[in-house]
């Protein structure tokens, strides 16, 4: 089912190598309806791997005759998984969203391993995918997925879903039962209007209600998803959720004790540093009780965890999402441009691996990168919104961009599109071969441009990336005004004219970011900076280019070349040049 020319590369590059760091890879913000400045929802993603192509998926809709089968692939390998039964009609999808606004991210947070069933046709990818062509709301969502693992088992580790339509905001997650107990066991929990939510390869729920037997309860098992429609109801679980870790010897307190993130992942220093710290880096921003964890994000206090979610003080809009998705931690104290490892730039990125020692020293101490939310092997990312005041062939939209999210741009996707854009196109490119109408290389030109002189690079970058997007929101009203024009005569010209609107302004982000990618060559080559007037490179009055700036380094940088190499650079007194 999954794409297979990208799946393909996909499984070459997976028989090659192990995928590293998978358990640090991924982040999801929530925003709930009443938390957002507009009325919708919005969850946002970003794909982090070292070897994921960054490209638009898209499934139109499709009837299908009775008896088809679907074949499953798994996301990350290409592996064929095995066949499932296929429904008569599927939705439209593009990337993670379908055409009833309803969209999906994730997050691995991997848990206990001995829990993967290595015979589960349905991988993490393959439930996101399907259920995206199977169900129109958060809550068919959860009844879809629920029904696909029990019937055809869960063949990955443990998963954190990010599910929303255009009403309410769900986190669901899920781990296997073992590799001779087909199934999975799950919790997912509604993220109360008016409140945010994310997760970032952590297991996030903890304790959480448990059915009773009253129709009023606020909890139902999967024994009852005959209720799951029922406004009432805020959490769903597996019905043995509790019952596979006891007879796992995972588990034998009292169920109210249960602990769904402390039984399946527990917390460690990796789980707190790396993967909830970014989430506490969005709480904090809009939510002022948030220092009081930093001692447990930074690994020094497992014990004092953060909320499942928070109430912001503010509002948030689509384009707050959009400059989460950049954070580097800055203004905290692990701020990752303010150490000697960002050089003298500024550069808050640290090349892999995550942990590290000194070598040659046997009893040298292990030291550690920060993992930040904005990271250089992103694939894509996206910022799902999904309005409900507005009919679905208009209300949903998918602002999309591919690799570092700090240096891309999200380009708006009206999720009722009939034809995905050149430049993300599946195929246009892949993760081994070059594509010069590919988004995915451009940005990557550019991204790896600004790691080499961040401090001023980035900024001319973000210039370009502010212009693009601010125009693409401000012109979102005037679009779906004409959107809704033309839907009240005919539907087809109401997808045929949101389909060249976000051909139109992919292909303005690519052109614009092309522009951006020779102004910077010519700029900042070989280390000087070309000076300008009026918006212009500067001449002398005989045409010539006037001299660059050569900024040099940091002080600090100066300090640290000086303490390794001693008096082997030093020039002594009068020999200056």
């Amino acid at each position: 089912m999954i794409l297979k020319n990208r799946m393909k590369v996909a499984g070459i590059i997976a028989a090659l190598i192990l995928l590293p760091f998978n358990s640090f890879s991924c982040t999801n913000f929530i925003v709930t309806k009443g938390a957002s400045s507009n009325g919708s929802t919005m969850i946002t993603y970003s794909a982090d791997s070292h070897v994921l192509y960054g490209e638009l998926y898209f499934w139109p809709s499709q009837d299908f005759p009775d008896g088809s089968l679907l074949d499953i692939y798994e996301w990350d390998t290409g592996r064929f998984m095995g066949k499932i039964r296929q429904v008569p009609h599927t939705y439209s999808v593009v990337g993670n969203m379908n055409e009833h606004q309803l969209a999906i991210g994730e997050t691995t947070f991997t848990g206990i391993e001995s829990l993967i069933d290595t015979a589960g046709i349905m991988d993490y990818g393959s439930l996101i995918y399907t259920t995206l062509q199977r169900a129109k709301t958060a809550r068919e969502a959860i009844k879809v997925i629920s029904d696909l693992v029990t019937e055809y088992g869960y063949g990955s580790s443990g998963e954190s879903f990010s599910i929303a339509d255009g009403n309410e905001a769900w986190i669901f997650e899920i781990i296997g039962k073992g590799s001779s107990n087909k199934g999975a066991v799950w919790v997912a929990r509604r993220i109360p209007d008016g409140y945010i939510s994310g997760h970032a390869n952590q297991a996030r729920i903890q304790t959480f209600p448990l059915a009773t037997d009253k129709k009023n309860s606020i909890a139902i098992t999967s024994k009852d998803l005959k209720r799951l429609n029922d406004p009432i109801v805020e959490c769903v679980y597996a019905w043995d959720v509790i019952d596979v870790a006891r007879s796992n010897g995972l588990f034998s307190g009292k169920n109210e004790e249960f602990s769904f993130s402390d039984t399946y992942a527990p917390i460690t220093f990796g789980g707190a540093r790396f993967c909830d710290m970014r989430v506490w880096s969005f709480f904090k921003s809009v939510n002022d009780e948030m220092q009081q964890y930093f001692e447990y994000v930074s690994g020094h206090d497992l014990s004092n965890r953060m909320p499942l979610w928070v109430k912001p003080n503010r509002k948030l809009s689509n384009y707050d999402l959009m400059n989460f998705m950049r954070d580097h931690l800055e203004g905290t104290p692990l701020d990752m441009r303010k150490d000697a490892g960002a050089e003298s730039f500024g550069l808050p990125y640290r090349w892999r691996p995550l942990t590290w020692k000194v070598s040659g020293d046997k009893n040298a101490h292990e030291y550690c990168n920060e993992r930040a939310t904005a990271t250089q092997q992103t694939g894509f990312s996206f910022v799902a919104e999904s309005r409900s005041w507005l009919p679905d062939v208009v209300g949903g939209i998918f602002w999309f961009g591919v690799d570092d999210a700090a240096t891309s741009v999200y380009s708006p996707i009206y999720t009722s599109i009939t034809k995905v854009p050149e430049c993300f196109k599946v195929g246009n490119g892949d993760m081994l071969t070059y594509s010069p109408t590919s988004a995915f290389w451009l940005f990557n030109l550019v991204s790896n441009l600004c790691y080499l002189r961040y401090d001023m690079m980035s900024e001319d970058a973000l210039e370009v990336q502010r212009e693009l997007e601010n125009s693409y929101i401000s012109n979102t009203d005037k679009t779906d005004t004409e959107a809704l024009a033309l839907l009240a005569k005919d539907e087809k010209q109401a997808r045929e004219f949101l389909t060249a609107y976000s051909i139109k302004t992919s292909q303005n982000t690519f052109d614009k970011w092309k522009s951006l990618s020779e102004y910077l060559l010519v700029k900042y080559i070989d280390g000087n900076i070309k000076k300008e007037v009026s918006g212009k490179f500067e001449r002398n009055s005989w045409g010539i280019t006037v001299s660059p700036s050569q900024p040099g380094y940091s002080d600090t940088w100066k300090k640290n070349v000086i303490e390794d190499t001693g008096d082997k650079l030093l020039v002594p007194a009068g020999g200056g040049h």
